[in-house]
């Protein structure tokens, strides 16, 4: 009985050859939600809890000024919204449910702010990634209208995203690099205290 053997340039070429289906395959497994609800610091721990989130970051996009500092969003100069990036595991959880957690953790009844934190900077708005993203948001925002426990309108934008910029280190996952003084800004800011009057027991959930 003949043995086939392959070459080794043949077998080198081959490897090579299944490789990028294999990172495809890699990369078709995360999906990438951007949301933006006021202060990323506090849009940061509803997510990072999810099961099937692999990671959440505190950022900004929307603008129109590259590689912007926390500096330039804040005083509100670049047209950028603080954000959080939300790379995720779509057979674990759907982008439907990402959004369910969205609206209830920010008051979709005001425009150019949240809570006490006032201008374009600080808007809430649901960035979407694609035309599935887009009808799904769309979707979503219709069904709140119908099943909302409050009277106030939804303003929330929905709109395409664009460049994403990481914030700066000391940003990333602050209320658990400083939980006190993130505590206290966030009760200072009145953010639980508007939230359950909108969103009562399922406030944050």
């Amino acid at each position: 009985m003949k043995r086939f053997l392959l070459s080794p340039m043949i077998a080198a070429w081959l490897l090579l050859a299944l490789l990028p289906a294999n990172g495809a395959a890699a990369a078709a497994k995360t999906e990438t939600a951007t949301l933006a609800g006021g202060c990323f610091w506090c849009m940061e721990p509803p997510f990072d809890r999810l099961e099937g989130v692999i990671s959440v970051t505190a950022g900004y996009t929307g603008g129109r000024v590259r590689n912007p500092t926390y500096e330039q969003v804040s005083a509100g100069g670049t047209g950028h919204a603080e954000a959080v990036r939300i790379v995720y595991d779509p057979s674990r959880i759907g982008y439907g449910k990402l959004l369910d957690i969205f609206w209830r953790n920010i008051d979709p009844t005001v425009k150019d702010r949240q809570f006490c934190d006032v201008g374009h900077q600080y808007r809430a708005a649901i960035f979407f990634h694609g035309e599935e993203q887009r009808r799904v948001a769309m979707q979503s925002r219709e069904a709140l209208e119908r099943s909302k426990p409050f009277r106030e309108a939804i303003v929330t934008e929905i709109v395409a995203a664009g460049e994403f910029y990481a914030a700066e280190e000391y940003h990333q996952h602050y209320y658990k690099k400083n939980p006190l003084r993130y505590k206290y800004y966030r009760a200072g800011c009145g953010r639980d205290k508007r939230l359950k009057e909108l969103w009562g027991s399922a406030a944050g959930h």
